[in-house]
């Protein structure tokens, strides 16, 4: 089946699913999430695949959700947008409703019951950094760059995998700062599994997905299971329905709304400028905070 936003294939027990809109940094727009939720079941129904692997195309992983040009494609999610006409009711069921809600389609990596191998390199930021952390293993370039600026303004953790994965000291740094952290600072501190030289992250996830691949489909499946019904058990789907109501209300602060209204007239670079400018950093920061590393899709 071919695919828009997307790319699919498979190699003997893996799935390869390759985010492929590398002129807009792979960042989130119909049909994206829809086309993932259906790659998702591929792996997950074909009886050869036991392990699947998530990359983005060119030069990130993925940058989020695309507020560039209109912002007409949230409409179709669901998603009101409106300043003069925001209901938070319509809003509230846009981003539960799993049948239009983008979050509850890219969900499918967590509740999948095949293992997910997230390949993250340069940018891995907002909703893409979601993405990533839905995964069972993440491995990312030690120059990849990690974060959630929505946490500055326009937007709340959505799927809340920063707060589960890190302790609370943590996390309160990173949710209160929208800091980022480079791949190496990321594994450093737990947030991922493993941070290695970009010429060698193809390497390093073939490796682990054909060691995981060795298992039986079943028996990742029942591990999977278990260590993420402990997470639920602990709130995390509450957490999860709690974190996209708040981000629809943190689009519609006069914040939030100022900042889609200069990204409008004056270029998403202009709003990105003004929210992370202060901090000196993502794409304001210096330029050893840069990812530039581009591995070889696999």
């Amino acid at each position: 089946m071919s695919y828009e936003t997307i790319l699919y294939r498979t190699e003997e027990k893996i799935a390869i699913i390759t985010l492929n809109r590398p002129q807009k940094f792979n960042c989130i727009r119909p049909p994206m999430p829809d086309e993932l939720e259906d790659a998702l079941k591929q792996a997950n129904a074909d009886k050869e695949v036991r392990v699947i692997i998530l990359q983005g195309a060119g030069k990130a992983f993925c940058a989020g959700f695309d507020f560039s040009e209109d912002l007409d494609h949230f409409e179709g999610w669901g998603i009101n947008v409106s300043d003069d006409q925001w209901d938070p009711g319509v809003d509230m069921m846009g981003v539960t409703n799993p049948f239009t809600s983008p979050v509850a389609k890219f969900n499918g990596i967590w509740k999948g019951p095949k293992p997910v191998i997230a390949k993250v390199h340069g940018w891995c930021v907002g909703g893409g950094s979601d993405m990533a952390l839905l995964s069972d293993i993440v491995i990312a370039s030690e120059d990849a760059r990690i974060g959630t600026p929505y946490s500055r303004v326009w937007g709340c953790y959505l799927t809340g995998m920063w707060i589960y994965r890190l302790g609370l000291t943590k996390v309160k740094e990173l949710a209160l700062t929208g800091d980022s952290l480079s791949g190496k600072k990321a594994a450093e501190m737990g947030l991922i599994n493993r941070a290695v030289p970009v010429e060698r992250l193809n390497e390093e996830v073939m490796e682990w997905a054909n060691k995981m691949a060795q298992c039986p489909a079943t028996q990742l499946a029942a591990m999977k299971l278990i260590v993420n019904q402990a997470f639920d058990n602990m709130g995390l789907q509450s957490t999860q329905t709690l974190g996209v109501i708040l981000d629809g209300s943190m689009r519609n602060t006069p914040e939030g709304l100022d900042f889609v209204e200069l990204a409008k007239s004056e270029g998403v670079g202009a709003a990105v400028a003004k929210r992370d400018g202060p901090f000196n950093d993502y794409s304001m920061g210096p330029a050893e905070d840069q990812p530039f590393g581009v591995p070889e899709m696999l």
